[in-house]
């Protein structure tokens, strides 16, 4: 897979998880993705401090992701960071 299917298919991991976010107030966006394996978001809206977003972060956005690109192995937040 090369980079760019990596990157389409995070984006269409991103817009499956989306209207859930928004309809918390909240949203996603992709900051980067790095050597095909770590993946750096940006959790936006009430998702910033909101203290299940770790939570959210690792078995929402993390899970959906990798089933779109299983070669995925980190997703994070760029707060975070």
């Amino acid at each position: 897979m090369t980079s760019e299917e990596v990157k389409l298919n995070v984006e269409k991991a991103l817009q499956e998880i989306r209207p859930y976010l928004e309809s918390d107030g909240g949203n996603i966006s992709l900051v980067s993705i790095d050597n095909d394996k770590r993946v750096t978001v940006r959790l936006e809206g009430t998702c910033v401090g909101c203290n299940v977003n770790q939570m959210t972060l690792k078995s929402g956005v993390e899970m959906t992701i990798k089933k779109y690109a299983p070669q995925i192995e980190q997703v994070v937040n760029v707060g975070d960071i």
